[in-house]
């Protein structure tokens, strides 16, 4: 009996878990966050480094499966798989996008796409033919639109124009204001001359979708959100060309399950998807991965799946 280890690498925290190949855990531990747009690939190996060493499987795990954040075109991913096979943690070892784990986590269907909404938002899906769809990501450059950052920065806009009349009311000026202690004006400066850190205005982005219900400007916001989610959705039905699949959502914004982001994603789905929203950590996806690779059991992955839902 072997053990593998699954590491999902996000903005802020990374997971990683440990798993015999019979589907028993003897390992779930969490360190930062490891973006290797942010700290680099040996940054980001670095944490995971810790993470094996607390786990006590450094070099003795047959399978590796690292989904990470920051691994978005082919140069990441070469760099990161190099980063990788320097440390020697795994005989074997597959580096991807984090949007995998969420993938993997989510559905066992053999066609199904994942879209996450977090800090920022990406999509990819898999096809039963074994075609994949996967997409940069980048943000604006890409022209991507989406996640906490994205919203909360919209938000600073429209509560900007509707401070000094511009554009109608909104209770988004109050909730600029009241989060950040300061006037819309001043929270705009400060991000501007670097005394704020842009990121800090994705906090705003779950009380804009609180807001939603009440608040006009608020709700179009959230739509536009909604629609951005959908259209990528949408591309990979396109792509992969599917009539119907599993739509596995996931990140921060979307895994609550209820609200007016998540109405207004569903009435907006394609025809033919089956929307799931994630319970499990996406860690979980890379383990099962990690599983896949092995060649482990059925028995052993659904084994793995329920005692990490007892944890």
């Amino acid at each position: 009996m072997g053990v593998v280890i699954g590491v999902d690498g996000g903005n802020s925290k990374t997971d990683l878990l440990a798993v015999t190949t019979d589907g028993e855990v003897t390992a779930l531990l969490r360190g930062q966050g490891s973006n290797s747009h942010g700290v680099g690939a040996e940054g980001a190996a670095a944490v995971i480094d810790d993470l094996v060493r607390r786990a006590g499987v450094d070099g003795s795990a047959t399978h590796g499966v690292f989904f990470l954040c920051g691994a978005d075109v082919p140069a990441d991913i070469a760099e990161l798989e190099a980063a990788v096979a320097r440390r020697g943690w795994v005989n074997e070892a597959i580096v991807d996008n984090d949007t995998f784990a969420i993938l993997r986590a989510g559905t066992d269907a053999d066609d199904a796409v994942a879209v996450v909404c977090g800090s920022g938002i990406n999509c990819v899906g898999r096809a039963a033919t074994g075609r994949v769809a996967r997409y940069p990501s980048l943000g604006w450059e890409t022209g991507d639109w989406g996640g906490s950052e994205m919203l909360g920065r919209e938000a600073l806009f429209v509560a900007a124009r509707a401070a000094d009349g511009r554009a109608p009311e909104s209770v988004l000026v109050e909730l600029v204001e009241t989060h950040f202690g300061t006037s819309v004006t001043e929270v705009g400066e400060a991000i501007h001359y670097g005394r704020m850190h842009g990121g800090r205005l994705g906090e705003l982005a779950p009380l804009v979708v609180d807001a939603a219900a009440t608040d006009a400007p608020a709700r179009a916001l959230v739509a536009r959100l909604a629609d951005e989610i959908v259209l990528m959705v949408e591309r990979v039905f396109r792509d992969l060309e599917l009539d119907s699949a599993a739509v596995v959502l996931g990140g921060g914004m979307l895994e609550s399950a209820t609200g007016f982001l998540h109405d207004a994603v569903l009435v907006r789905l394609p025809a033919g998807a089956n929307p799931i929203v994630l319970r499990d950590p996406p860690v979980l996806g890379a383990a099962l991965a990690a599983l896949d690779a092995a060649g482990a059991s059925d028995a052993a992955k659904a084994r793995l799946r329920e005692e990490l839902r007892a944890r």
